[in-house]
């Protein structure tokens, strides 16, 4: 079978699929999620040794140890792969749920019905886990799924595919409901974003060529987050106890995630009494540093910023200090050079955690807190099937909700028009 022939076939039976989908049972959905964590149990040694063709290949090809480790499955990955299974089960189901009914004048009531999206398209790179999150977000939310994930985790997909197959067919639902493509063929993304009549969405999950590949080619709406250049803003009337262990949290946890700080910006009144603690801990952690000249005039060993890294999203133990005389500066700051994914203010001024609330332009904003919680499992959603930073139909964290839309439904008993 050619590609093409492939491709149509796979979009085919996804929208067949949603269809059945669409009008399937909580029950039944919560009863898929479950049988689906069973097979992953009973897969995990299959799981484990497919996983080691795909590190032993990625070691080949010299894929560096932070791939390596977003590749491995072990079984504390599987643990919480199954875990997370159970809790999309534990979520409500957001399908049929009717709000806003009002009655008209003409006596007729009017509401909205939330309903699926229909076929969803998923492309991501290296983590096998995705596979999970993507097809129990989808299914519990009434969508078809297609999923292409990287040719470096090839292996691991597939046993996992088998494991999602095997427990959505003991719950009664299509086969196809999730689909995981069984080739690596690239021009398979080409086409998969490319049709509108068997795909409704495309959510891009990776680096930023790949997205920007996507969002640029894609015939089909996309649901997209570029980078993740996080803020994170230190007032004149922060506690700096807190503050510091905001910024280390922000900054350390984690390098190699989109919800990571990469820029702190400090309020004048109390750099100098901030920075130096601050400075010399992340230092310690083996984190570079760049910085304005009023950061380089408290610490001479922090290197001079150029333009060019208060836009960038470094996904490595680096950070951009910038000294501000006020909020609003800061602000301005964040709206030019932010990519609206999360950013924070640790202060203790009502007013003016209010202000900024309201006035920085991002998809997550967060007061006295780590961008770190920028998360769907941490915002309650259970999983996540990205972040968006796009401003309509969903934004932040995707989860159920985000993967639905909803219908404008009348009630009426007989009614007709009259003019």
């Amino acid at each position: 079978m050619s590609l093409e022939s492939y491709m149509n076939q796979i979009g085919q039976q996804a929208r067949a699929a949603s269809r059945l989908l669409a009008k399937a049972s909580t029950k039944q959905k919560n009863m898929a999620l479950f049988a689906m964590a069973d097979a992953l149990e009973s897969a995990r040694p299959r799981l484990i040794s497919e996983n080691a063709k795909d590190m032993d290949n990625g070691r080949a090809k010299g894929l560096d140890s932070a791939l390596l480790d977003r590749l491995l499955l072990d079984n504390k990955r599987i643990d919480s792969m199954i875990e997370g299974l159970k809790q999309v089960a534990a979520l409500p189901d957001p399908i049929g749920e009717i709000s806003d009914m009002v009655y008209l004048p003409s006596g007729i009531q009017r509401g909205q019905m939330r309903v699926p999206l229909g076929v969803i398209g998923i492309i991501y790179e290296s983590r096998p886990n995705v596979t999970i999150d993507a097809a129990s977000l989808c299914l519990k939310s009434g969508n078809a799924t297609i999923l292409r994930g990287g040719s470096e985790a090839f292996y691991s997909n597939q046993a996992i595919a088998e494991a999602v197959t095997s427990g959505v067919v003991a719950a009664g639902l299509p086969e196809h409901a999730v689909q995981v493509l069984n080739t690596t063929d690239r021009d398979a993304v080409g086409m998969l974003i490319s049709m509108p009549e068997f795909v409704d969405v495309i959510v891009p999950r990776g680096g930023k060529s790949l997205i920007e590949r996507i969002s640029k080619d894609a015939r089909v709406p996309v649901i997209k987050h570029l980078d993740g250049n996080c803020h994170v803003y230190v007032d004149d009337e922060a506690d700096l106890e807190k503050a510091f262990a905001i910024a280390m949290n922000a900054k350390t946890r984690r390098y190699g995630v989109c919800n990571a700080m990469e820029s702190l910006l400090v309020h004048s009144a109390v750099a100098d009494k901030f920075l130096p603690k601050l400075i010399g801990a992340l230092q310690e952690k083996g984190v570079s540093l760049v910085g304005c000249e009023q950061t380089r005039a408290i610490d001479s060993s922090v290197e001079l910023a150029t333009e060019e890294d208060w836009y960038t999203e470094y996904l490595a133990p680096k950070l951009s200090i910038k000294v501000l005389a006020n909020m609003d500066k800061a602000i301005s700051h964040i709206n030019q050079y932010g990519s609206h994914h999360t950013d924070a203010i640790v202060s203790q001024n009502y007013s003016k955690t209010r202000a900024f609330l309201t006035e920085v332009d991002s998809s997550s904003v967060m007061v006295n807190a780590s961008t770190s919680f920028a998360d769907g499992f941490e915002y309650g959603f259970g999983a996540e099937i990205g972040i968006s930073t796009d401003k309509i139909h969903a934004r932040g964290p995707v989860g159920l909700l985000g993967l639905t839309s909803q219908k404008y439904i009348v009630l009426g008993d007989g009614h007709t028009r009259d003019n």
